[in-house]
């Protein structure tokens, strides 16, 4: 039996040892701002592909135009095998270098999977330099889009080619090669440029551009844009336009589906004004006037491509079908989810976009909640409380929000439902809707086409608010633990007796709630126990318990 319960014991490590991450130099190299990607700034891609849809091959060229910002080391690029470099040149940065590569020194490169380190030589950059990567491969190929990305070979309804891509998470260096890291964004955005099949058209990110080159489609965006962002859709599209009178004037919105869909499309996607409207009111002017708003049918669920959102719910509300709250009511059903939820992504992770993946959460949490706020406004608070409410279900808890930084790593997937909850808590803390509002609209006000840490957004909330929300966000982001707010009740004494258990030390999150018609206010709720004179007739303790249940994430503990 003693070594039976060694051979167990040294099973249940070997387990544990196991189910730890374990990085690799890799993981290191895609998600660090290390010596040969930190020198440089990337300002502009301009990307020209021809991809062969009946090989699902594709060869072109993509330039980088950067700035040197320190001493010049390496440079770090990225393009996922099997996709192959065949050559790089490097130059100045000269009037009309995205259409020649006159004069550029062809440079050498060391190849070591999914990077190539290439050696600029003596440089004499006068700050700003061009990269020209050639390449050409059959690249990896989506098996569960947009989760499983890579590029996208179908055919619509009439047989007709139907392709685009989905690389968030992924990168998307599986496509095209770049700086593939969320904190260096194009500050001068992005063209896309590709030769397409007679009878395909290619929709892009921001607005097209003229072109005299039979089958040949460019578009451009203006804006920065983050590199997963970047996407084509190449297929039998019919268009159709409209302005929508926003906050900063007049907004060009275009509309793209497939020709057998467009009479579904023209119907569905009337929501997205309403969408704007909301949106717009929640969280100031939409952040890409310059670049118009597209909502594109994708051969996928779904994505928040800037300015070109990826659109496949089958033209129908909810999510598939499916109101992902749960709630009684159906809140979930009366919009359609991508539409609302890829959206909201414009404001948060389009606008604000986290420096590393492993804060993820404030791209996730927060256009999460954007659902609650656009069913709010529509239907009501009450709505949105319910709406919400229904979110816990899909909590999971089994590992922290957050993730390690700089190995490029995500955190849990509770970054959806859990943010949504978490922040829904904290607006129930600040206890003035018109000051959370104005958080949110300042948040993508001051950090406008930025990249943030989440220490930002939390200081930035906690400031606003005149909250210290540091030990919420703490137990919330970085625990997996729930809060429990524990009391029990002298009925004749009148004292109810409270504390938070199951929390770090130190976690102090306020409460305001009703009940029976009395507005309660613990301020600051200490982790250690207090007593409070409750004077009420007939006080049940678990329908006062409920009554911050529907407003916080915690659990309810009555001691008796």
């Amino acid at each position: 039996m003693k070594k039976l319960s060694i051979l167990l014991t040294l099973f249940i490590i070997g387990i544990s040892v196991n189910a730890q991450t374990v990085f690799t130099k890799a993981d290191t190299l895609r998600g660090s701002l290390n010596e040969n990607r930190d020198w440089f700034d990337i300002l502009k891609y301009h990307i020209y592909v021809e991809p062969n849809i009946e090989k699902k091959s594709i060869a072109g060229v993509v330039i980088w135009k950067a700035k040197q910002v320190k001493a010049a080391k390496k440079i770090q690029v990225d393009l996922q095998q099997p996709l192959i470099i065949d050559s790089i040149k490097i130059n100045n940065a000269t009037p009309g270098y995205e259409f020649a590569d006159l004069n550029a020194k062809k440079v050498s490169f060391v190849r070591n999977e999914n990077i190539a380190l290439v050696d600029p030589g003596p440089t004499n950059f006068k700050n700003e330099f061009v990269l020209y990567i050639y390449y050409h491969g059959i690249p990896r190929e989506a098996v569960r889009p947009p989760w499983d990305g890579g590029w996208i070979w179908k055919k619509d309804a009439n047989g007709k080619p139907w392709v685009s891509v989905a690389c968030q998470g992924l990168g998307a260096s599986v496509w095209y090669p770049c700086k593939d890291i969320q904190l260096d964004e194009p500050d001068q955005g992005a063209s896309v440029s590709m030769k397409i099949p007679e009878g395909l058209k290619l929709i892009s990110n921001g607005r097209p551009m003229k072109e005299d080159r039979p089958n040949y489609y460019s578009w451009q965006v203006t804006n920065p844009i983050n590199n997963y962002n970047i996407i084509p859709y190449i297929g039998d599209y019919i268009g159709w336009n409209e302005k929508y009178k926003g906050l900063k004037g007049d907004l060009d919105i275009h509309y793209w589906a497939l020709r057998e869909d467009s009479a579904k499309a023209r119907k569905q996607f009337t929501q997205v004004p309403e969408m704007l409207k909301a949106f717009e009111y929640w969280f100031g002017p939409y952040p890409f006037y310059e670049d118009g708003f597209q909502m594109v049918q994708s051969p996928h669920l779904g994505m928040e491509h800037q300015s070109a959102i990826a659109y496949g719910n089958k033209f129908g509300n909810g999510y598939l079908g499916r109101d992902l709250s749960g709630s009684a009511q159906g809140w979930g059903l009366k919009w359609d989810y991508i539409i609302v939820h890829e959206s909201g992504h414009e404001w948060f992770a389009n606008n604000i976009t986290t420096k590393d993946i492993a804060d993820m959460w404030v791209h996730e949490g927060f256009t999460n909640y954007a659902e609650t706020l656009f069913t709010e406004f529509y239907y009501g608070k009450e709505a949105g409380n319910e709406y919400t409410y229904g979110l816990r279900k899909r909590i999971s808890n089994i590992k922290p929000i957050i993730a390690h930084y700089g190995v490029n790593e995500q955190g849990s997937g509770d970054m959806y439902s859990k943010g949504a909850v978490l922040i829904h808590s904290i607006r129930q803390s600040i206890n003035n809707d018109s000051l959370f509002r104005s958080i949110l609209i300042g948040l993508n006000k001051d950090f406008y086409h930025q990249s943030v840490t989440t220490s930002q957004i939390e200081n930035y909330i906690s400031k606003k608010s005149g909250v210290n929300f540091s030990k919420v966000f703490d137990q919330y982001l970085r625990t997996t633990q729930i809060p429990s707010f524990t009391y029990s009740y002298d009925d004749k004494e009148k004292i109810l007796t409270y504390q938070w258990k199951n929390c770090i030390t130190g976690f102090d999150q306020p409460l305001h709630f009703k009940y029976n018609g009395q507005q309660f206010d613990f301020l600051p709720l200490d982790y250690q126990p207090q007593k409070r004179l409750i004077k009420l007739d007939n006080f049940n303790e678990v329908e006062f318990g409920d009554a911050i249940k529907k407003l916080y994430y915690v659990q309810i503990n009555i001691e008796k």
